[in-house]
C-alpha cells in the first residue's frame, strides 16, 4: 500500500514554488485560485522573502496550494487517485490538502478553507506572544512531565524522538535554557504562534462557521486523521475534525502506527516534502519513501507508484 502526506507549516522555504511554475499550466492554476482568496500565491512562492512567509495568513495557504500543485502534476487524473494511493493523510494544515486529494472537498473550498484557518489563526496568535519548538531525542516519559513543569504543551507528538511544545516566548525561552534529559535540540519553528493548543480556540468558532458552507463527500480512500492517528470513512467527520484539530495536539506518531497496521509499504511526501519522509525514515524502516520537492522527482515518484500499483495489482499464488 502507498499513501500520499502533505506537510504542515514550517516546512516553506523561499522560493520553494518557483520550479513548478516551469510546468504548463501551474501558474494559470495558482493566480485562479489566488483570486479566490485575494493572495498573490505567486509571489509569495516566488520572491518573497522568509519573514514575508513565516506569516500564518501566507504560510497555510502556499502550502496547500504547493501539495495540491505537485499532487496535480504526479497524478493528472482525479479518477486514478484512488486507484493509485491507498492512503491519505497531511500534518497540521496538511490536513486540508490531504481532504482535497481524497475527494473530501474540491480544491476550490479547500483554498478558501485553508485561507480562513490562516487568518484566524493568525489573529488568535495575536493574543499573546507565543511560538513553537521542536525536541529533538529524549523519552516520551521524560519529556512530557518536563514541559508540564514549565506550563508548555505538546503540540505536536511526531514519534521518531521528535516532540513539538507550544506555549509563550517566555515558556519556550525557559524550554531552551532547561531542556529535558535525553533532548539533544531544541529548534524554534517558522511559526507565529502556538498553534494546537488552547492558545487557538478563537480559530476553531472561525472554522465552525466556515465549514458550514462547505459541500462534502466521503473519502476516495482511506483517511488518516491527526487527532488520533484513526481512519476516518465519512467526509462530515474528515471535517469535523479538520476544525477541531486547530486546537488540539497533532499525533503524527498515531499516524504513522496506523501506516504500519494498514501495511503501507511506500510513501510519497507531496511539495515541499522532506520533513515526513525524514520522520518516516526513523520510525517505519522498510518503507519506501519519496520527498517530492521539485519536478525533478516526478519520474521517481511516479516509478514508485507504477511498482505499488503493479505490486498490489499481482494476483497472489
Amino acid at each position: 500500500m502507498l499513501v500520499l502526506v502533505a506537510p504542515g507549516q514550517g516546512a516553506q522555504t523561499p522560493g520553494f514554488l518557483t520550479p513548478w511554475l516551469d510546468l504548463p499550466g501551474v501558474e494559470d492554476r495558482l493566480r485562479e485560485w489566488s483570486a479566490a482568496i485575494d493572495l498573490d500565491l505567486v509571489h509569495y512562492g516566488t520572491n518573497a522573502d522568509a519573514d514575508e512567509i513565516r506569516d500564518t495568513a501566507v504560510a497555510q495557504p502556499l502550502l496547500v496550494a504547493a501539495a495540491l500543485v505537485s499532487a496535480g502534476q504526479l497524478i493528472p487524473k482525479p479518477e486514478d487517485f484512488a486507484r493509485l494511493v491507498g492512503a491519505t493523510a497531511g500534518h497540521s494544515v496538511g490536513e486540508l490538502a490531504a481532504a482535497a486529494l481524497t475527494g473530501v472537498l474540491s480544491e476550490q473550498a479547500a483554498m478558501t478553507l485553508v485561507r480562513r484557518r490562516g487568518l484566524a489563526m493568525a489573529e488568535a496568535a495575536t493574543a499573546a506572544e507565543t511560538g513553537m519548538s521542536a525536541l529533538l531525542g529524549g523519552e516520551p516519559e521524560v519529556v512530557l512531565p518536563h514541559l508540564e513543569k514549565l506550563g508548555l504543551i505538546p503540540a505536536n507528538v511526531n514519534g521518531a524522538g521528535q516532540i513539538v511544545a507550544a506555549g509563550t516566548l517566555e515558556q519556550l525561552a525557559a524550554l531552551a535554557e532547561d531542556k529535558p534529559e535525553g533532548t539533544r535540540r531544541v529548534v524554534p519553528l517558522k511559526v507565529a504562534g502556538a498553534f494546537h493548543t488552547p492558545h487557538m480556540a478563537p480559530a476553531v468558532a472561525a472554522l465552525e462557521s466556515a465549514v458550514s458552507e462547505l459541500t462534502v463527500t466521503d473519502p476516495h480512500t482511506v483517511y488518516v486523521s491527526n487527532k488520533d492517528g484513526r481512519t476516518v470513512a465519512t467526509g462530515q467527520e474528515v471535517v469535523s475534525r479538520l476544525v477541531g484539530q486547530v486546537a488540539n495536539p497533532v499525533r503524527w506518531d498515531l499516524c504513522m502506527d496506523t501506516f504500519k497496521e494498514l501495511g503501507v509499504t511506500a510513501m510519497i511526501e507531496v511539495a515541499p516534502g522532506g520533513t515526513l519522509v525524514g520522520l518516516a525514515k526513523r520510525a517505519l524502516p522498510g518503507v519506501k519513501t519519496l520527498a517530492l520537492k521539485t519536478p525533478d522527482d516526478l519520474d521517481a515518484a511516479r516509478a514508485l507508484i507504477a511498482e505499488h500499483t503493479a505490486a498490489a495489482e499481482t494476483p497472489a499464488e
